[in-house]
């Protein structure tokens, strides 16, 4: 990976910036990052099951508003408002949205799958 594609400030403006839905019940914005990191917020509908899923990125949730459950390897949890947890890259992990909810992710390092297939945004 270039790192010089990313600048050195990014600075994301909410105004300038669109909600995508990539599956039903979920939408999803990209926020700030570079290469080390990724800022997203997610936005869940009541009900909303995400797929079990690993990833190589570590990911840091903070939920913003509602109540989630949380499948992480053989672990079930749930976080509500102001609730935070790490999860280690390459762990199997799935998301419940108990009621409708939000959250901040932060990954490290970057998700380029997040990104429109032109590179960094």
């Amino acid at each position: 990976m270039n790192m010089n594609v990313f600048p050195d400030l990014m600075r994301v403006e909410a105004a300038n910036l669109a909600f995508f839905s990539p599956e039903p019940g979920l939408k999803r914005r990209v926020l700030a990052h570079n290469a080390s990191m990724m800022l997203v917020e997610h936005l869940m509908e009541d009900g909303w099951i995400g797929a079990r899923h690993s990833h190589p990125h570590d990911q840091m949730v903070y939920v913003v508003r509602g109540r989630i459950r949380f499948v992480c390897g053989d672990e079930t949890f749930e976080a509500c408002a102001g609730d935070s947890f790490v999860l280690r890259g390459g762990i199997e992990h799935q998301a419940t949205a108990l009621e409708p909810s939000a959250a901040l992710d932060v990954f490290t390092p970057y998700r380029e799958d997040y990104l429109p297939k032109g590179g960094p945004s």
